[in-house]
C-alpha cells in the first residue's frame, strides 16, 4: 500500500512537473511572439517630433515605401531620417562603425582586425575634417542636420531594434561625421588595388615576369609597362590574403561592379528615353538600398538611400534619371618606405630621411581589455601592413588612396545630382567626386542620355608603377599629374543613340589606357549586342533583358577546351558531359546542366595550372577581378609557362594534360557530389543565394535574421550577375549581385519598375522584411509609385505633426 501511495504521490509530482514545463514554454513563446510583434514598425497613425514646421503625411505603399508629402524640403528630410531609422536603425549602426573602427565594441575581438585596417586607412580623420570644412548655411548641411535630427529623435522615442538588445549597444546620437565616415567606407569598398597589387608584386618577385604575361600587363590588357623588381619579400602575398579576407567578410557589403544602359528616343518604340540601372553589391540582409519617394512644392525625387547617408545615390523624377556602376579606376598606390637603419623611427625621403608621423589609437574591445593601435603616416599616406596580423615587424608599405587626398566633396554631390537643373548643370556636378571612379549614367524626358566618369584622374611617372607596389621612389607627390575633369572619359548623346557600362576598359585618354581592374568584356558585350540589334525598345523589352544570364564568351570557350583534349578516351558520364557541353549556347538557368560542369571543369584546371606556383595564395588569386581578366587567353595559351607543375620535378605538363586532368577530375567529383546521372546535375541545386544577416551565423538566430536559401538564376559575368567564388566543394553561394533593379521609361514615368532583393525593412517583425524576395528571384518587378491617387490607394498613412 505504501508502494502504492508513492507511486501515485509519483505520478501526480510529474504531472504538475509536466504542466508547469508547459506552461513555462507557453508563456515564453507568447512572451516572445509579444516581444516580436512590439519591435514591429509603426505602419500607420500619428507621430509627434520636434522642429517640424508643418504638419506632413507618410504613405507607406503596399511594400513599405515611404511617400512623404511635406511643404519644404527640411520637413520631408526630418521625417525622412525618421522613417528611414525605424526600418534601418541596425544597418545604420553597423556602417558607422567600420571606418572609425568600432565594430569590436559590438563583436568582441574577433572584429579587431577588421578595426585596425579601418583605422589604418585615416577615412575617420578625413571626415572629422570634412566636416569642419563644410558651408555651415548651405542647403545641403542644413538638409543633412534635418535628416539626422530625424534619426536621432528616432532613436530617443522610437522602438529599440532587437539587435541592440542582443548586444548590448548603447545608443549614441548620429553626426555629420558618421554620414563622411558612411560615404568613406562605400568608397574603399569600390577599391581593388589592396588585394590585386600585393597579390602581383609577389608573382613577379617570386616567379618573374614570364609569368605576368598572361595577365597582360605589358599591353594586352593594361598598357604598362613592367619594370624590374629585384627584392623578394613573401610578406606582399600575405597583405593581399588578409586585405582580401576581411573586406569579404565584413558585417556590411562592399559593392563589386554594375551594369547600366541608358537607350536614345531615336531607338525606343515610344520615342522617349529609357533607363537601367542595376548595382552590383555584395547581398546581406538587410539589403543595401533604401527607397523613399520625396515630394514637396518645389522638389520631388525618388531615391535610393544608403543608411545614413541623406541624398541618393541613385534617383529619379518626371524630368531626369541617373544610377552608378563603378568605374574600377585604379586610385590606390603602394610604396614600400626604407627606414633609416640607424632610426627606426624615420624613413628615407627626397633629401635623407624624415621622422614618422606616429598616431596613436584605443580600440575598444567588448569583453576584452582594450587595445592600442599606433599607425605610422608617411608622405605618401599611412604604413598599412603593420595593422595587419603577423605583419607589425616587416618592411612598412604605405598605402596612398586619393579618396583621403584633396577637398571632400561628396555630401554637396550627392545633394546636386539628386537637385541638378538640366543635363549640363548635372555634368558639372559629377565634377564634385574626386574619389571614388564612378560611372554615372543620365536620361531624361527631353531625350538627353549621358554616360560620365567621376574621380580626379591623374597620370604617373614611368618610375611608378600602377599594379606594383613601388620600390626605391623617391619624390612621388612630384610624379603624379592630375587631369583636367574635362579628360574623364565621358559620352552625351553619341551617334549609336545609347551609352552603357558594365565596369569594362573605358578608351584611351591622349592615347594613354587609364589603369583600372577593369572586368571582362562578357557583359559590356552582351550589352551592346542587344543595343545594336534593334530600334523599337520598350520598358518591358528591358525588363527581359536586364534578366539575361546568357554569354557566349563561356560557352566558346569550353569549345575550344574540348578541341585541346579530343583525342582523348572518355567513359560514358564523361562524353555526355562533353557532348552537353557542346550543345551549350551559354544559358545559366537553374535548370540548365552545362554550368554546372563548366564551372568545375573551369575550377579544376585553374587549381592544376595555379595552386602549385601560388600556394596558399591560390584561394585568393580566384577571387581577383585580375583572374576573370587572364583565365580565357591563359587558358588557350599553350606556351604559358604556368602549365607546367611545379611539384613534379621529372615531368614538364603541358596545355593538354592539364587540360584533360582537369576535365577528368571534374566529372569525378561531380560524380561524388551529385550522383552518377548527369540529369541530375542541374544548376540550382549548386547555385544558390541566402541572405545573411550579421547575428545570422549563429545557428540559432539564423532562420529568424536570414533569408534564403533559394536555387537562382545567372553566373558571373553575364547581366544578370550573380557573383560566386569557385571553390573545391562545388556549392556556389552566390555572395553579391544585382543589388536593385530599376527601369524608368520616359515615356511613362509612372508605372517605371524596380524591385529590391528582400524588402524594405531591415525589422525581422516587419512584414516589408523578405516581402520582395521571391519577386525578386523569379525575375518579376513592382512599380515605383508616384502618382499620388494611386499611392494613397494602396497604402497606410502616418501623420506626422509637430510636438507642442
Amino acid at each position: 500500500m505504501f508502494y502504492q501511495n508513492v507511486l501515485i504521490m509519483s505520478k501526480k509530482v510529474f504531472k504538475y512537473i509536466i504542466i508547469t514545463i508547459l506552461i513555462f514554454i507557453l508563456f515564453s513563446v507568447l512572451g516572445l511572439f509579444g516581444y516580436n510583434y512590439y519591435k514591429k514598425p509603426s505602419l500607420s497613425g500619428e507621430i509627434s517630433i520636434k522642429n517640424l514646421d508643418k504638419t506632413s503625411k507618410v504613405y507607406l505603399d503596399d511594400y513599405g515605401i515611404p511617400h512623404i508629402y511635406a511643404s519644404t524640403e527640411k520637413d520631408a528630410m526630418l521625417i525622412l531620417g525618421y522613417v528611414h531609422a525605424q526600418d534601418r536603425l541596425w544597418q545604420m549602426e553597423l556602417l558607422r562603425r567600420i571606418a572609425p573602427g568600432k565594430l569590436s565594441e559590438i563583436f568582441g575581438s574577433k572584429a579587431l582586425e577588421n578595426d585596425k585596417m579601418f583605422i589604418s586607412l585615416g577615412i575617420n580623420e578625413n571626415s572629422i575634417k570634412t566636416v569642419e570644412q563644410l558651408e555651415k548655411n548651405s542647403t545641403q548641411y542644413i538638409l543633412a542636420q534635418a535628416y539626422l535630427d530625424g534619426i536621432n529623435q528616432y532613436m530617443t522615442s522610437g522602438k529599440t531594434p532587437i539587435e541592440y538588445d542582443l548586444l548590448g549597444i548603447k545608443k549614441e546620437h548620429f553626426t555629420l561625421v558618421d554620414v563622411h565616415n558612411i560615404i568613406g567606407y562605400m568608397a574603399f569598398s569600390f577599391a581593388m588595388a589592396h588585394k590585386t597589387d600585393p597579390l602581383l608584386t609577389h608573382i613577379h618577385q617570386t616567379l618573374g615576369s614570364n609569368y605576368l604575361k598572361d595577365f597582360g600587363l605589358e599591353g594586352e590588357f593594361f598598357e604598362t609597362q613592367i619594370k624590374n623588381i629585384k627584392r623578394k619579400s613573401d610578406f606582399y602575398a600575405e597583405m593581399s590574403n588578409q586585405v582580401a579576407e576581411l573586406v569579404n567578410h565584413s558585417p556590411i557589403p562592399p559593392f563589386i561592379g554594375s551594369n547600366s544602359w541608358v537607350i536614345g528616343a531615336e531607338k525606343t518604340k515610344n520615342g522617349k528615353v529609357i533607363f537601367a540601372n542595376d548595382p552590383h553589391i555584395a547581398f546581406s540582409q538587410p539589403c543595401t538600398w533604401y527607397e523613399a519617394h520625396i515630394y514637396t512644392p518645389q522638389h520631388e525625387i525618388y531615391g535610393y538611400f544608403l543608411a545614413g547617408v541623406p541624398f541618393p545615390l541613385l534617383g529619379h523624377n518626371r524630368d531626369y534619371a541617373y544610377g552608378l556602376t563603378m568605374f574600377e579606376n585604379d586610385d590606390v598606390d603602394f610604396f614600400l618606405e626604407e627606414v633609416n637603419p640607424n632610426d627606426v623611427e624615420s624613413y628615407k625621403v627626397k633629401n635623407g630621411y624624415k621622422k614618422f608621423d606616429n598616431r596613436t589609437y584605443e580600440i575598444k574591445v567588448k569583453d576584452s581589455q582594450n587595445v592600442k593601435l599606433n599607425v605610422k603616416m608617411t608622405e605618401n599616406g599611412p604604413i598599412f601592413n603593420q595593422s595587419l596580423k603577423n605583419l607589425e615587424n616587416t618592411q612598412p608599405v604605405a598605402i596612398y588612396w586619393e579618396y583621403i587626398q584633396g577637398k571632400n566633396e561628396l555630401l554637396k554631390a550627392l545633394f546636386s545630382l539628386s537637385h541638378a537643373q538640366n543635363l549640363k548643370d548635372f555634368y558639372q556636378k559629377v565634377s564634385l567626386i574626386h574619389a571614388p571612379g564612378l560611372n554615372v549614367m543620365y536620361g531624361d524626358a527631353k531625350n538627353n542620355v549621358a554616360w560620365i566618369t567621376s574621380g580626379r584622374l591623374y597620370q604617373l611617372h614611368d618610375s611608378i608603377q600602377p599594379y606594383f607596389i613601388n620600390e626605391n621612389h623617391q619624390n612621388v607627390i612630384e610624379k603624379r599629374s592630375y587631369l583636367s575633369y574635362d579628360k574623364n572619359p565621358h559620352g552625351i548623346n553619341p551617334p549609336w543613340h545609347y551609352v552603357y557600362s558594365a565596369n569594362n576598359q573605358t578608351e584611351a585618354i591622349d592615347n594613354y589606357l587609364y589603369p583600372g581592374y577593369y572586368l571582362p568584356q562578357d557583359r559590356a558585350k552582351r550589352i551592346t549586342s542587344f543595343l545594336d540589334a534593334k530600334s523599337d525598345w520598350t520598358a518591358k523589352d528591358v525588363e527581359k533583358m536586364i534578366l539575361d544570364h546568357t554569354s557566349e564568351i563561356p560557352s566558346k570557350l569550353v569549345k575550344s577546351w574540348i578541341k585541346i583534349i579530343e583525342n582523348e578516351k572518355f567513359d560514358m558520364t564523361e562524353n555526355k558531359a562533353l557532348a552537353i557541353l557542346n550543345q551549350w549556347k551559354g544559358s545559366n538557368s537553374v535548370n540548365d546542366i552545362a554550368p554546372t560542369v563548366y564551372n568545375k571543369w573551369l575550377f579544376e584546371y585553374l587549381k592544376l595550372t595555379f595552386e602549385d606556383e601560388l600556394g596558399q595564395h591560390f584561394s585568393n588569386f580566384i577571387e581577383t577581378h585580375l583572374m576573370k581578366q587572364m583565365f580565357v587567353n591563359q587558358s588557350l595559351n599553350v606556351n604559358s609557362p604556368w602549365w607546367d607543375n611545379k611539384k613534379t620535378a621529372n615531368i614538364v605538363e603541358t596545355q593538354k594534360d592539364i587540360m584533360f586532368k582537369a576535365f577528368k577530375n571534374a566529372i569525378s567529383n561531380l560524380n561524388s557530389q551529385l550522383g552518377n546521372e548527369i540529369n541530375q546535375w542541374q544548376w540550382g541545386k549548386v547555385h544558390t543565394l541566402t541572405h545573411q544577416h550579421p547575428i545570422g551565423s549563429i545557428d540559432i538566430m539564423k532562420n529568424y535574421f536570414n533569408v534564403g536559401p533559394a536555387p537562382i538564376d545567372g553566373t558571373n559575368e553575364v547581366i544578370n550577375n550573380m557573383l560566386f567564388y569557385l571553390n573545391e566543394n562545388g556549392n556556389y553561394e552566390v555572395k553579391a549581385g544585382p543589388s536593385t533593379r530599376r527601369i524608368i521609361d520616359f515615356s511613362d514615368v509612372e508605372n517605371s519598375v524596380s524591385i529590391l532583393p528582400t524588402g524594405q525593412s531591415g525589422v525581422p517583425s516587419s512584414p516589408h522584411y523578405n516581402d520582395q524576395f521571391e519577386l525578386y528571384n523569379q525575375g518579376k518587378f513592382r512599380k515605383m509609385k508616384m502618382n499620388k491617387k494611386e499611392i494613397i490607394k494602396t497604402s497606410t498613412l502616418i501623420v506626422f505633426k509637430k510636438e507642442k
